[in-house]
């Protein structure tokens, strides 16, 4: 999620313990363990841009690195500021532990993928119950957090954990409530898909995009759970065939092996990208949850030496001009 959200859930477990002066240094140290995972952004390659995707959210968010990562932040900090702790280096590791364990667990209830089982699995954990921005979530975090340290009370954070709680809760239980309405849109066009995900929209659990394979192509449609549910049809896009939709392109090349590559990491959600583009766009992922244009995509060069890396890049030109219809969408008008 984003860094608001990972500080400020870092800084209540470890706040939530204390009470009295020594509040204001759990915060702090879990503020910034919660942050520290993301410190993984550094590995990247100018030459090869996909490795930015292999490594983010990989070794740095495993459960197993919980002890060394928190152990760094605090050797850290205590190496900078000793003289202000009150503290020894055991107690400032595990408010720092404590900041460093939400970090992970947090980002898999999102759809992007976390490896939490790294080295034992390469499996992406990825729960699509809450988006990776959602004010409703990070706000009252944030604010209960905030108070909690200004009246050196643990209790506030406490609530910000309660809240946390609560709003996954029920961010899991809108999820199942759209696989269902998206089973039963398929159904309702005679199709038997051999896969079905659900993923929120952009800072809202109210609002649901819903992909469903069938034996060619994707179908991209929204859903709205909940007492006044409503599905908008959206469009489809055929599965991406290599051979077919790059026949130019050399199998022993490294922009091949790059495909394969961003189709692991998409889970084979890939098509050729509708503007007819030398691109393989991501289907799983899009501003308007009703419409093929993809957030991130691979860009390959038909003039690009066999060596030479495909190049991931990210779309998010038109986010300002489509808000005003996701919203409609959201509140309940339909799409223009």
């Amino acid at each position: 999620m984003d860094p608001l959200t990972q500080g400020a859930l870092g800084a209540a477990l470890p706040l939530a313990t204390q009470r009295g002066k020594p509040a204001a240094v759990a915060a702090g140290c879990g503020f910034l363990a919660g942050l520290a995972p993301d410190l993984d952004i550094v590995l990247h390659d100018p030459e090869d841009t996909l490795l930015f995707l292999e490594f983010h959210r990989q070794f740095t968010h495993a459960l197993i690195f919980i002890p060394v990562g928190s152990a760094i932040v605090a050797g850290a900090l205590f190496g900078l500021a000793r003289r202000w702790f009150a503290m020894g280096f055991l107690e400032i590791w595990l408010l720092c532990a404590l900041g460093y364990s939400t970090h992970g667990i947090l980002d898999a209830t999102t759809s992007y993928g976390t490896l939490l089982l790294w080295p034992f699995s390469e499996e992406r954990f990825a729960f699509n119950v809450i988006s990776v921005i959602d004010p409703l979530f990070t706000v009252p975090v944030a604010s209960l957090v905030t108070i909690g340290v200004l009246r050196k009370d643990g209790g506030w954070a406490r609530g910000a954990l309660g809240w946390a709680a609560l709003y996954l809760a029920v961010g899991t239980w809108q999820h199942h409530a759209a696989l269902s309405m998206g089973h039963a849109l398929a159904e309702s066009r005679g199709h038997g898909p051999s896969r079905l995900i659900a993923k929120p929209t952009f800072g809202n659990i109210l609002l649901w995009r819903t992909v469903y394979e069938t034996a060619d192509r994707f179908h991209v449609d929204a859903v709205r759970p909940g007492p006044w549910a409503r599905s908008f049809s959206g469009a489809q896009a055929t599965k991406l065939d290599v051979k077919r939709d790059f026949p130019w392109l050399d199998p022993a090349s490294q922009q091949a092996r790059d495909i394969g590559r961003f189709r692991r990491f998409s889970q084979n959600f890939n098509a050729k990208a509708p503007d007819g583009s030398d691109r393989v766009i991501d289907v799983r992922y899009g501003f308007l949850p009703t419409e093929i244009s993809a957030l991130w995509s691979i860009k390959l060069d038909r003039e690009a030496a066999p060596e030479v890396h495909a190049v991931y890049e990210t779309d998010r030109s038109n986010a300002r001009a489509q808000l005003a219809r996701l919203l409609g969408m959201v509140f309940g008008g339909p799409p223009d």
